[in-house]
Protein backbone atom coordinates (compact mmCIF):
# COMPACT_ATOMS: atom_id res chain seq x y z
CA UNK A 1 0.00 0.00 0.00
CA UNK A 2 1.45 3.43 -0.83
CA UNK A 3 -0.85 5.65 0.96
CA UNK A 4 1.41 7.77 3.62
CA UNK A 5 1.78 7.99 7.63
CA UNK A 6 0.27 11.29 9.30
CA UNK A 7 3.63 12.40 10.21
CA UNK A 8 5.98 14.39 7.66
CA UNK A 9 4.53 12.25 4.96
CA UNK A 10 6.54 9.13 5.48
CA UNK A 11 5.33 5.55 3.75
CA UNK A 12 3.66 3.42 6.08
CA UNK A 13 5.83 0.27 4.54
CA UNK A 14 9.27 0.11 5.87
CA UNK A 15 10.85 0.68 2.38
CA UNK A 16 12.00 4.11 1.82
CA UNK A 17 9.97 5.65 -1.50
CA UNK A 18 10.31 3.07 -4.08
CA UNK A 19 10.10 4.67 -7.02
CA UNK A 20 7.25 3.20 -10.03
CA UNK A 21 9.10 2.25 -13.15
CA UNK A 22 7.18 4.75 -14.74
CA UNK A 23 8.40 7.89 -12.83
CA UNK A 24 11.74 7.41 -14.29
CA UNK A 25 13.33 7.04 -17.51
CA UNK A 26 17.21 6.75 -17.84
CA UNK A 27 18.71 7.95 -20.65
CA UNK A 28 21.90 4.86 -21.13
CA UNK A 29 25.26 5.67 -22.23
CA UNK A 30 25.64 2.67 -25.17
CA UNK A 31 27.51 3.02 -27.99
CA UNK A 32 26.25 1.44 -30.98
CA UNK A 33 27.53 2.89 -34.10
CA UNK A 34 28.55 6.40 -35.25
CA UNK A 35 25.12 8.07 -34.53
CA UNK A 36 25.21 7.30 -30.82
CA UNK A 37 25.06 11.16 -29.77
CA UNK A 38 22.05 11.36 -32.13
CA UNK A 39 20.27 8.36 -30.72
CA UNK A 40 21.23 9.47 -26.56
CA UNK A 41 19.23 13.04 -27.98
CA UNK A 42 16.44 11.53 -29.69
CA UNK A 43 15.80 9.55 -26.11
CA UNK A 44 16.08 12.42 -24.42
CA UNK A 45 13.72 14.36 -26.53
CA UNK A 46 11.02 11.56 -26.01
CA UNK A 47 11.39 11.45 -22.52
CA UNK A 48 10.61 15.34 -21.96
CA UNK A 49 7.74 15.19 -24.15
CA UNK A 50 6.46 11.45 -22.40
CA UNK A 51 6.94 13.74 -19.12
CA UNK A 52 8.37 12.12 -16.77
CA UNK A 53 8.78 12.70 -13.23
CA UNK A 54 12.22 11.68 -13.09
CA UNK A 55 14.94 11.61 -15.96
CA UNK A 56 18.60 10.44 -15.90
CA UNK A 57 21.05 11.21 -18.51
CA UNK A 58 24.04 9.63 -18.08
CA UNK A 59 25.94 10.43 -21.28
CA UNK A 60 27.78 12.88 -19.89
CA UNK A 61 27.91 15.89 -23.04
CA UNK A 62 23.74 15.89 -23.29
CA UNK A 63 23.81 16.09 -19.27
CA UNK A 64 25.72 18.90 -18.95
CA UNK A 65 24.48 20.47 -22.24
CA UNK A 66 20.86 20.05 -20.47
CA UNK A 67 21.99 21.20 -17.29
CA UNK A 68 23.32 24.91 -18.96
CA UNK A 69 20.55 25.14 -20.88
CA UNK A 70 18.19 24.71 -18.08
CA UNK A 71 20.57 27.23 -15.83
CA UNK A 72 20.63 29.58 -18.82
CA UNK A 73 16.82 29.92 -18.20
CA UNK A 74 16.92 30.03 -14.43
CA UNK A 75 19.46 32.98 -14.99
CA UNK A 76 17.17 34.87 -17.19
CA UNK A 77 13.63 33.99 -15.07
CA UNK A 78 15.63 35.21 -11.63
CA UNK A 79 17.21 38.26 -13.68
CA UNK A 80 13.75 39.07 -14.85
CA UNK A 81 12.31 39.02 -11.72
CA UNK A 82 14.89 40.83 -9.67
CA UNK A 83 15.24 43.42 -12.26
CA UNK A 84 12.15 43.91 -12.34
CA UNK A 85 11.50 44.00 -8.64
CA UNK A 86 14.63 46.86 -8.31
CA UNK A 87 12.47 48.75 -11.36
CA UNK A 88 9.38 49.03 -8.93
CA UNK A 89 11.07 49.84 -5.46
CA UNK A 90 13.48 52.07 -6.63
CA UNK A 91 11.24 55.30 -6.66
CA UNK A 92 10.26 54.51 -3.63
CA UNK A 93 13.91 54.36 -2.01
CA UNK A 94 15.53 57.21 -4.31
CA UNK A 95 14.49 60.62 -4.73
CA UNK A 96 12.66 61.41 -7.83
CA UNK A 97 15.01 63.14 -9.88
CA UNK A 98 17.92 60.26 -9.42
CA UNK A 99 15.15 57.04 -9.78
CA UNK A 100 15.16 57.34 -13.64
CA UNK A 101 19.20 56.23 -14.09
CA UNK A 102 17.91 53.47 -12.12
CA UNK A 103 14.25 52.17 -12.45
CA UNK A 104 14.07 52.63 -16.58
CA UNK A 105 17.58 50.18 -17.10
CA UNK A 106 16.43 47.96 -14.53
CA UNK A 107 12.59 47.97 -16.20
CA UNK A 108 14.49 47.33 -20.06
CA UNK A 109 16.43 44.48 -18.49
CA UNK A 110 13.32 42.91 -17.11
CA UNK A 111 11.35 43.15 -20.06
CA UNK A 112 14.09 41.92 -22.37
CA UNK A 113 14.71 39.13 -20.31
CA UNK A 114 11.54 38.25 -19.68
CA UNK A 115 10.56 38.13 -23.50
CA UNK A 116 13.83 36.00 -24.15
CA UNK A 117 12.28 33.63 -21.99
CA UNK A 118 8.98 33.78 -23.70
CA UNK A 119 10.72 33.71 -27.39
CA UNK A 120 13.37 30.55 -26.11
CA UNK A 121 12.13 28.84 -23.83
CA UNK A 122 8.49 28.85 -23.13
CA UNK A 123 7.80 26.16 -25.48
CA UNK A 124 10.68 24.37 -25.28
CA UNK A 125 9.43 21.08 -22.92
CA UNK A 126 13.12 21.32 -21.27
CA UNK A 127 11.87 24.22 -19.14
CA UNK A 128 9.59 21.70 -16.86
CA UNK A 129 12.66 20.11 -15.56
CA UNK A 130 15.01 21.24 -12.68
CA UNK A 131 18.50 20.12 -12.19
CA UNK A 132 18.04 17.30 -9.18
CA UNK A 133 21.13 17.58 -6.29
CA UNK A 134 19.66 16.73 -2.85
CA UNK A 135 20.87 13.35 -2.45
CA UNK A 136 18.02 12.15 -0.01
CA UNK A 137 15.99 12.23 -3.38
CA UNK A 138 18.56 10.92 -5.38
CA UNK A 139 18.75 7.96 -3.16
CA UNK A 140 15.16 6.78 -4.62
CA UNK A 141 16.22 6.46 -8.01
CA UNK A 142 17.12 3.45 -9.92
CA UNK A 143 21.21 4.88 -10.19
CA UNK A 144 22.75 1.71 -9.14
CA UNK A 145 22.11 0.33 -12.88
CA UNK A 146 24.55 3.17 -14.32
CA UNK A 147 27.42 3.09 -15.72
CA UNK A 148 28.50 6.31 -15.52
CA UNK A 149 29.79 8.09 -11.91
CA UNK A 150 28.09 11.73 -12.67
CA UNK A 151 24.54 11.58 -14.39
CA UNK A 152 22.32 14.34 -14.77
CA UNK A 153 19.34 14.02 -12.93
CA UNK A 154 15.95 15.75 -14.06
CA UNK A 155 13.24 16.91 -12.11
CA UNK A 156 9.67 17.44 -13.67
CA UNK A 157 8.12 20.86 -11.64
CA UNK A 158 5.07 23.32 -12.35
CA UNK A 159 6.70 26.42 -13.44
CA UNK A 160 2.97 28.16 -14.11
CA UNK A 161 3.85 30.14 -10.90
CA UNK A 162 7.08 30.63 -11.90
CA UNK A 163 5.91 31.84 -15.09
CA UNK A 164 3.07 34.03 -13.72
CA UNK A 165 5.63 35.97 -11.57
CA UNK A 166 7.89 37.23 -14.09
CA UNK A 167 5.49 37.97 -16.75
CA UNK A 168 3.64 40.24 -13.95
CA UNK A 169 6.57 41.73 -12.72
CA UNK A 170 8.05 42.34 -16.43
CA UNK A 171 4.44 43.66 -17.04
CA UNK A 172 4.32 46.15 -14.55
CA UNK A 173 8.08 47.36 -15.01
CA UNK A 174 6.67 47.67 -18.67
CA UNK A 175 3.96 49.81 -17.33
CA UNK A 176 6.21 52.15 -15.29
CA UNK A 177 8.91 52.68 -18.00
CA UNK A 178 6.25 53.55 -20.66
CA UNK A 179 4.91 56.11 -17.91
CA UNK A 180 7.98 57.09 -17.04
CA UNK A 181 9.19 57.90 -20.66
CA UNK A 182 6.08 59.26 -21.78
CA UNK A 183 6.18 61.61 -19.02
CA UNK A 184 10.10 62.85 -19.96
CA UNK A 185 8.87 63.32 -23.55
CA UNK A 186 5.63 64.90 -23.12
CA UNK A 187 6.55 67.81 -20.81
Amino acid sequence: MASLGRRRGVPLNRERGVMAATDCYIVHEIYNGENAQDQFEYELEQALEAQYKYIVIEPTRIGDETARWIAVGNCLHKTAVLSGVACLLTPLSLPPEYSRYVALPAGALSIACSTLYGISWQFDPCCKYQVEYDSQKLSRLPLHTLTSSTPVVLVRRDDIHRKRLHNTIALAALAYCAKKIYELYAV
